[in-house]
């Protein structure tokens, strides 16, 4: 893969891009070697610090604090008030977030790498780790870092593109247009659509306005190859010149049968390539097979991409396995859809402990609350959970369903009311499924049992 890289970015060619008005001093800097920060508590020195106005704060106040800890520029929004003899540089623009997106818009242009590009309503963290652990075999690879998935991170994540032969990239959405505006950023080469699910119903409406909404993937493409998991009944729908699938149930391009799969491990076939991967549960073994599609695609052997996939590792709190003295603890606590608890519970159904799951609400679901986790109720009466504990609002809607069955069931309010009665709940040995939305800090459990 060819890596073009252009004139060196400078100052002047930062300023035309961000249509910036320059403050202070001007310095001879390569913008291409250097760091984009939005956080001063982790900016590091000649970093270029970026003022991000949010809900409770407003990053621009902070840009002191940033060339205090060395930053070399600082980017703030136009109307930030900055000392007029001031001895440093900095940026001024119409809006910082729109600046970063044209930044990194110019310098995605000078690489000429593939871009593979992760959506979907569950499991695009997964898949990214699998598909960046098959790609870094044989290629230097950059990928997301963690939540870096939306319209601040992944232009940061872009920006961060050195010597790099391909790209991985995560793309969230709330919401119409989001996908779009990353998509145009990113210029992906490859995109993957894990599946359509329930995520942020409550924002768009309906499966079919969620389908549409990660379809922008292909907005910034120009006829590159889409991957899609054939066993989803909306992604079968799509219809694509460049399409690939992948599949368990349906016959597709890569299919993956003779499957074994448990709590700790799974090894199965992508065709006629036996694969064996260190974490069990189905939804993994769609991971793979992504993995995989994307590997053969970039003309990794299949050798190369089955000792990846046995070497690789889960991101923290995403079926994190936690084995302490008295609890085996999966913490699955990064966040929550009805769909990934599901999968999740199909996984704890699989071991011999007395089966525990903590579950905190499931957010972003609107008129859908009810009905979504009732649904999780149904899925432990299925599964043969033994303890529900559930925690917040919605959540309630889960207890109701199972307080009349043979499942021993509890409610609470809040984590800390939790706490303060869970040694009287569980019992020495009992495996943990913790989830929940993430903004609900089930990790609060989690490292109260630990």
């Amino acid at each position: 893969y060819i890596i073009i890289m252009g004139d060196d970015m400078n100052i002047d060619k930062l300023l035309e891009i961000c249509n910036g008005t320059l403050i202070g001093k001007k310095i001879d800097i390569d913008i291409n070697n250097v760091d984009f920060s939005k956080d001063t508590r982790t900016i590091n020195n000649g970093d270029i610090y970026v003022g991000i106005k949010g809900e409770s704060f407003n990053g621009n106040n902070f840009y002191k604090e940033a060339f205090d800890k060395g930053a070399s520029i600082c980017i703030l929004d136009k109307d930030t008030i900055v000392e007029t003899d001031i001895d440093k540089t900095v940026i001024l623009v119409d809006n910082t977030v729109k600046a970063i997106q044209e930044l990194a818009k110019y310098k995605r242009s000078l690489y000429n790498i593939p871009v593979i590009a992760i959506t979907g309503s569950v499991g695009k963290t997964s898949v990214k780790d699998m598909v960046y652990c098959v790609v870094n075999s044989k290629y230097k690879t950059l990928a997301t870092i963690g939540n870096y998935n939306n319209e601040i991170g992944l232009p940061l994540t872009v920006l961060s593109l050195r010597e790099h032969e391909a790209m991985v990239l995560e793309m969230g959405m709330n919401s119409f247009n989001e996908i779009h505006v990353l998509s145009e950023i990113a210029k992906p080469t490859i995109a993957l659509i894990t599946n359509i699910g329930t995520a942020h119903i409550g924002n768009l409406g309906s499966r079919e306005n969620i389908l549409k909404a990660k379809l922008e993937i292909l907005d910034g493409m120009n006829g590159g190859k889409l991957i899609i998991n054939n066993d989803n009944d909306m992604l079968r729908t799509v219809k694509y010149d460049n399409l690939i699938t992948i599949g368990i149930d349906n016959k597709s391009m890569y299919n993956a049968h003779d499957i074994n799969d448990n709590v700790f491990s799974a090894d199965f076939y992508i065709n006629d390539s036996k694969v064996s991967i260190p974490v069990g549960s189905k939804a993994f073994v769609y991971n793979s097979l992504f993995a995989y599609a994307v590997g053969k695609e970039l003309g990794i052997s299949d050798s190369e991409i089955i000792q990846a996939l046995s070497k690789f590792k889960l991101s923290p709190h995403r079926l994190e396995m936690i084995k302490i003295d008295k609890y085996m603890i999966i913490d699955d606590t990064y966040n929550a859809s009805l769909d990934s608890v599901r999968n999740s519970l199909t996984l704890l159904s699989k071991v011999n402990n007395r089966k525990v799951f903590i579950f905190a609400d499931i957010l972003e679901t609107d008129e859908f609350g009810k009905e979504i986790h009732e649904n999780v109720g149904r899925a432990c009466i299925e599964n043969n959970i033994d303890v529900v504990i559930t925690v917040g609002e919605l959540s309630k809607y889960t207890y109701d369903i199972l307080k009349d069955s043979k499942i021993e069931s509890y409610h609470f309010s809040n984590n800390q009311n939790l706490i303060s009665e869970i040694d009287n709940i569980l019992e020495t040995g009992d495996a943990i499924l913790i989830k929940g939305s993430h903004s609900m800090n089930l990790i609060e459990i989690v490292n109260y049992l630990k």
